[in-house]
Parts: structure tokens; sequence; C-alpha cells
């Protein structure tokens, strides 16, 4: 515990409180307040979830977020844009910097992450596009995943200022597919 009285187990903080911790660390304080010299540069970053169950908690713990010395936030996988429209309008304009997309890859990919997944919401249209591809093969699952990527980045909101993309099962190649399309698209006049 050294110098620092107030210490516990390392399970006893959580987000708001790690933010506030890295806020802190960035103006040069410890978290007891004492000067460590040079401070630190780190970017404070976040999670918000749009399709919580209870969106006014989901809404309350981001405010603190964000008082704790968030700099942006980046959400679960977006499938529904006007779900997250709606969720940014509820939070304002310090809302999320960042949200994630996800490049699906088959129907049943699809179908855990809105059964299993806590604050993914995946729209029943987008399950039945995936369902429809996956009748006709793998390779078409996968490239309509990455083209439903690809539409929830043009249709969402303009508020957010990055994207992250996510291949899943970590494949890697299928988040850069989905970018290699959005960038082609941004650049065409």
């Amino acid at each position: 515990m050294g110098p620092y009285p107030d210490a516990t187990a390392v399970f006893d903080i959580d987000a708001i409180g790690l933010t506030n911790l890295v806020a802190k660390l960035n103006r040069g304080l410890d978290p007891g307040g004492n000067a460590i010299g040079k401070p630190t540069s780190f970017v404070v970053g976040v999670g918000v979830n749009p399709a919580a169950i209870d969106p006014a908690h989901e809404i309350r713990r981001f405010e603190w977020k964000v008082d704790a010395g968030a700099e942006f936030a980046i959400t679960q996988p977006v499938f529904d844009p006007d779900q997250l429209e709606r969720f940014l309008d509820k939070i304002g304009m310090c809302a999320s910097r960042c949200r994630r997309n996800l490049a699906l890859v088959s129907v049943r990919n699809a179908e855990f992450l809105a059964n299993e997944v806590p604050g993914v919401s995946v729209p029943e249209e987008i399950i039945a596009r995936m369902r429809r591809a996956n009748d006709k093969s793998k390779e078409h699952a996968v490239a309509e995943g990455i083209a439903i990527a690809r539409e929830m980045f043009e249709r969402g909101p303009r508020p957010c200022t990055g994207r992250a993309g996510l291949g899943a099962f970590g494949k890697v190649e299928l988040a850069l597919q989905v970018f290699e399309g959005s960038l082609s698209a941004a650049r065409t006049p």
C-alpha cells in the first residue's frame, strides 16, 4: 500500500474510477493527489452502449465518465443507425466520437450477437439478409456481412468523428475490407 492508505484490491475500480485515475495522471497527479513529476499523456477513451437495456442508467454512467475526463467514447457494434441516432440525441454532442462496426461472417454470427451479447442489437432485417446470403454460400455470407458494415458506416450519424471496424473472430482482413470500401466511397466525387 505504500503511501496510498486508501488503496484496495485491483477489482475495486470501475470504468469511471479508472477514467478519473488516468485523467489525474495526465494532470501530473497520482491517485492521492500527489505530484508525480512529468504528467502522462494517455488518450482517455471509454465504452458506451447505445442499445443498453436501461438507457437512463447508461446515459448517467456516460455523463460520469465524461465528467471524470473521458475524451472519446466507442460503442458496442452498431447494426441499427437509427438507434444510435436516438441515443446520441439523448446524450448531446459531448457524444460518442467513435462508433464500432463489425463485419458479420454468417447468420449464426448475427444471431449469436443478437441473442447472446448484452448491449448489441441486431435488427431482424439484418439477420434476414445474413440468412439469405448464408443460404447461397459461406462466401456470400461474408460478402454480405462486409456490405452491411459498410452501410452502417455510411448511414451512421455524422457527429461521430471516428469509426472502428472489427472482423468477426479477430479476422482483421474483414475489417480492412470494410474500411477499403468506405474509404473508396468517401473519395468518389
